[in-house]
């Protein structure tokens, strides 16, 4: 696995997708997450009480302990996580073997619109951050 090499340029078109996509549409809070935790970037107002920094480096947690419970049963990998509560629900998708992107949204919006913008903001990303 080769280092991942974030340049300021693209992060800004990656931030600008995720605008367009996701904030727009209702989300109201995305993180972009690498392996070990670290926030690479964050967009969104969501409620000011959200750790980031905490969140950030469950989700790199929560990865790897899946990926374990995938092994267990046969599977490679599992690449999309989801927990629903009773106002907010979290959508985790695993973009690269760097990346993780958290979406964070309330029952305004749907989870099905969810995972057609984070799909269309997965395939632009993977041509920025890909070597």
């Amino acid at each position: 696995m080769a280092d991942l090499i974030v340049t300021t340029s693209a992060l800004e078109v990656a931030c600008n997708k995720i605008d367009e996509s996701l904030i727009k549409a209702g989300v109201h809070t995305v993180l972009l997450v690498d392996q070990a935790g670290n926030v690479v970037a964050s967009r969104g107002g969501g409620p000011k009480e959200i750790d980031i920094i905490s969140l950030a480096a469950l989700t790199a947690a929560n990865f790897a302990a899946t990926s374990e419970l995938a092994k267990l049963i046969g599977e490679d990998d599992f690449t999309l996580l989801f927990h629903k509560g009773k106002k907010d629900s979290l959508h985790f998708v695993r973009i690269n073997s760097d990346l993780i992107m958290v979406s964070i949204f309330d029952d305004n919006v749907s989870l099905g619109l969810v995972r057609l913008r984070v799909a269309e903001v997965i395939k632009v990303i993977k041509e920025l951050f890909e070597p």
